[in-house]
């Protein structure tokens, strides 16, 4: 397991949640959110308000790919933008330098409005390579089997298995996440198994 990470509250216990592309942190979150009813604050969220419609970050996508990376109703093209992304590391650097700072602030603004001693959830599959951990107490990374990481987002995002592998290879490789975890959730299984896993993590057990 990787070395805790600066508290930054001397009170909260924030869970700092990631993993790789189609591990299953959604599954996590959701399960964290309606079961134990901890708030999940996702940078995924934060990351698709930063690019609404209208939005600044929108305007300096456009001006910098062209009119294609829109759709007809003026909202962003995601697999366009995919497309580009996760082939192009100078793109995927420069597009991380204009929605990473909203989301920082979006989870400082979030997090003031719970009380102190509140436990909460930070839902950030870029967690590590945004170098975001120091924003939480702990990390849980939810890993699985290449094979199933493979298969779930070919089928979840319907791509092909070379679109999947360079979707999974643009991030940093799971090995790596859960060396530098507090704990691991192996989401190789069924559902149950995951659950009963952060059950025990929740309450302290290993």
């Amino acid at each position: 397991m990787g070395e805790v990470v600066e508290n930054t509250s001397k009170e909260r216990r924030i869970i700092g949640l990631t993993g790789g592309i189609a591990t299953g942190k959604s599954t996590a979150s959701d399960y964290l959110a309606n079961k134990h009813n901890l708030p999940v604050l996702d940078a995924d969220v934060y990351a698709r308000q930063a690019v609404e419609k209208g939005s600044e970050i929108l305007a300096a996508i456009a001006h910098r790919h062209g009119p294609n990376i829109l759709l007809s109703d003026g909202t962003l093209n995601r697999k366009n933008l995919g497309d580009i992304i996760f082939t192009n590391p100078t793109e995927k650097n420069w597009l991380e330098q204009q929605i990473h700072p909203y989301v920082r602030a979006q989870f400082a603004t979030s997090a003031a409005t719970y009380s102190s001693d509140q436990t909460l959830i930070y839902a950030i599959p870029l967690l590590f390579e945004a170098n975001l951990t120091h924003l939480v107490t702990e990390i849980w990374v939810v890993t699985c089997a290449h094979k199933q990481q493979l298969q779930r987002l070919i089928h979840r995002s319907n791509l092909t298995p070379a679109q999947a592998q360079i979707r999974i290879k643009a991030q940093m490789p799971l090995t790596e996440k859960c060396a530098n975890a507090s704990n691991v959730l192996d989401n190789s299984g069924s559902k149950e198994n995951l659950y009963k896993q952060i059950d025990r993590l929740l309450q302290g057990q290993a």
